[in-house]
């Protein structure tokens, strides 16, 4: 029977220097542990930094290696889960991967999602993954994605026939010149997409000024059920329990339209499902 899984979404302003991340990373493992988290979420390039700077000649490749050693170790120390955005590194000429580490409270790195949709711009410095990460917590089953996943609903509807109910997705928004575009879409969507799919998904964002939008935690209904301030370094910690109720007025049917069939034809009674309503 799954258990109750807590989950710290953390954001702050990082850099392109991994010693100086390293120390918030570091600190908001150590922070989430206090605070009674399983795993703690970071955002996208949160170690390494995000975008042109990590594809530059002279970029502290080792500085970062010993860093992510570092952040095991913490994890290890803690014991507590812990999903790392940074890069990867490949022999050039190579780009390196926009990863999400995966490290277990024994300080391993137990799996990497490396960012599958890169923007124009991303593909410039990074190269695209090629796999999906789906992962069991306390018996719940979790997933990883980053940023331009949003994207691709085809991406949400393959986790979810992973049985994924739990979605850590980094983002990086921040650093940016001003308002936005992003500040009436990524959230909104991030909300279809758990709300279409049954998924708890923490969404977390650089805090970087200006930040276009702050880290959310999504409930499987779409709503928010809470957010950090934005523009601000934080951590927030909330609760997935698997034994909770949610209006989910696509249940009787995702199965069958994720088939192939794209008409109800009758409603199907599902024991989930307590709104027979909206069908």
């Amino acid at each position: 029977m799954p258990e109750k899984l807590t989950i710290a979404t953390c954001q702050f302003a990082e850099t392109f220097n991994p010693r100086r991340n390293g120390v918030m990373v570091r600190r908001y493992i150590a922070r989430a542990k206090k605070m009674r988290a399983d795993v703690v979420h970071f955002h996208e390039g949160a170690l390494s930094g995000y975008g042109s700077r990590v594809a530059s000649p002279d970029y502290p490749w080792d500085a970062l290696r010993e860093e992510t050693e570092r952040a095991a170790e913490e994890a290890r120390r803690r014991r507590i889960w812990v999903a790392l955005g940074s890069a990867h590194p490949l022999t050039p000429p190579h780009k390196p991967h926009n990863s999400l580490y995966l490290i277990s409270p024994e300080g391993e790195i137990v799996d990497r999602y490396d960012k599958r949709f890169l923007t124009t711009g991303d593909l410039e410095v990074y190269t695209p993954g090629d796999h999906f990460v789906a992962f069991e917590l306390k018996g719940i089953t979790c997933g990883l994605l980053i940023c331009y996943d949003l994207r691709f609903p085809e991406i949400y509807a393959e986790m979810y026939r992973r049985g994924v109910k739990v979605l850590l997705q980094s983002f990086h928004n921040g650093w940016m010149d001003g308002p936005g575009i992003h500040e009436h879409i990524m959230r909104q969507t991030l909300q279809a997409h758990a709300g279409i799919n049954g998924m708890w998904i923490s969404g977390n964002n650089s805090s970087g000024w200006y930040s276009r939008w702050p880290s959310v935690f999504i409930g499987p209904d779409g709503r928010i059920e809470k957010q950090l301030p934005r523009n601000c370094a934080g951590v927030m910690v909330n609760t997935v329990d698997p034994n909770r109720d949610f209006y989910d007025a696509g249940v009787c049917f995702r199965d069958v339209a994720l088939a192939g069939k794209l008409n109800t034809g009758r409603i199907v009674s599902d024991p989930r499902s307590k709104d027979r309503r909206s069908l």
